[in-house]
């Protein structure tokens, strides 16, 4: 096999596939990137049994053939080379990499041995501007459980209803919902539970406004986004039905800035901790919101911003860093907080209402 590239087009399509590797299988195939030079391009595959990832580059293909690599060491290898063509080309002892002047000579593995990538067949898909997808993930895959024990909070929700969108995690104490009005629709409805750190993955790819698929066979996900593929498993089980939770009636409302909200979040969290969280106390009649937390080997602290309030007066707590991940999702200037009692779970929900994020009281 011989074949040349530019360095930029390698080292992208490396740092994609790569994430599809594994360093802590017994498997050591399951470490290494397999190449395919055939006509005029290059097909990099990358599996860990679970996740699996292939992607085609145009190159000047000299001699077809495939090897596999290392993933990590070729990966950091192109990073260093200079942006000018790479010439890659296998021997009998492993592998040849030129740039300008510089070689790396590397032992390779056989390409017989690695595991095929999965065929499947879809039985639903649907596609949106990877724009709007990108932002919704990380507006909700954040909140996603690490609890493997529940399966199902591992994952981000997704669905569409004719031109509606939505997205939606939980970890059982926080809640997050991104929506939005796609310009398509479709027929009938799409759902389906996707792995968190796995979508996460693919909302950090270049962001563009070309589409993104998403498809669902009997038991995986197929993600495919300019010229990847990106095979999953999906989470079987019924996803907590969340519109529940946030359909209660509220008995106070307080409009308040989002930059200076997160300020006095930050700073008075300065003294406070898992056990000592932070209180939010609304005072309806002065329109005065005053965040404060007391550390009992530390001291206290407080601080008070003016918002709209509407209702009635009320004091709560949260947890200070499930509050500021909430607040960190709100691209409004501002934000509406619904409450509805000091045990009641507390509701953040940009003035846009495009987005919604429910956070379990603590007790105090």
């Amino acid at each position: 096999m011989r074949f040349s590239i530019n360095q930029a087009e390698l080292r992208d399509a490396l740092a994609v596939v790569s994430k599809g590797s594994s360093t802590r299988s017994t498997l050591s195939i399951l470490a290494g990137v397999y190449l395919r030079a055939e006509d005029s391009e290059l097909v990099l595959q990358a599996t860990d049994l679970e996740l699996s990832i292939r992607l085609a580059v145009p190159a000047l293909v000299d001699e077809p053939g495939e090897t596999v690599a290392p993933a990590k060491l070729l990966t950091d290898i192109v990073k260093t080379l200079p942006d000018q063509a790479v010439t890659v080309e296998t021997t009998e002892a492993g592998m040849n990499v030129f740039c300008g002047s510089t070689t790396f000579a590397l032992k390779t593995l056989n390409p017989t041995d690695f595991p095929s990538f999965p065929e499947t067949y879809a039985d639903k898909e649907a596609s949106f501007p990877f724009n709007t997808f990108s932002n919704m993930v990380k507006s909700v895959a954040k909140d996603v459980s690490k609890d493997e024990t529940r399966a199902i909070l591992t994952g981000v929700l997704i669905s569409q209803t004719g031109s509606e969108l939505k997205m939606v995690a939980t970890d059982s104490y926080r809640l997050a919902v991104a929506s939005t009005t796609l310009e398509h629709s479709i027929e009938g409805e799409f759902e389906a539970v996707v792995a968190g750190p796995f979508l996460s993955e693919i909302a950090a790819l270049p962001s563009s406004s070309e589409l993104i698929t998403i498809a669902l066979s009997e038991n995986q996900v197929i993600v495919s986004y300019r010229g990847t593929t990106f095979i999953n498993r999906r989470i079987e089980g019924t996803f907590p039905n969340y519109r529940q939770l946030i359909g209660g009636e509220r008995t106070t409302r307080v409009e308040l800035d989002v930059q200076s909200f997160v300020a006095a979040v930050r700073r008075v969290s300065l003294l406070s901790n898992k056990v000592s969280p932070i209180q939010v106390s609304v005072d309806a009649e002065a329109g005065v919101v005053t965040c404060m937390t007391s550390s009992q080997d530390v001291g206290n602290a407080q601080e008070a911003l003016e918002g709209t309030v509407e209702g009635e007066t009320v004091s709560i707590a949260f947890n200070h860093q499930f509050l500021l991940d909430g607040l960190a999702s709100v691209k409004t200037d501002h934000v509406y907080v619904d409450l509805a009692g000091s045990m009641r779970p507390g509701i953040l929900r940009s003035t846009e209402e495009d987005f919604l994020y429910l956070i379990m009281p603590v007790r105090v």
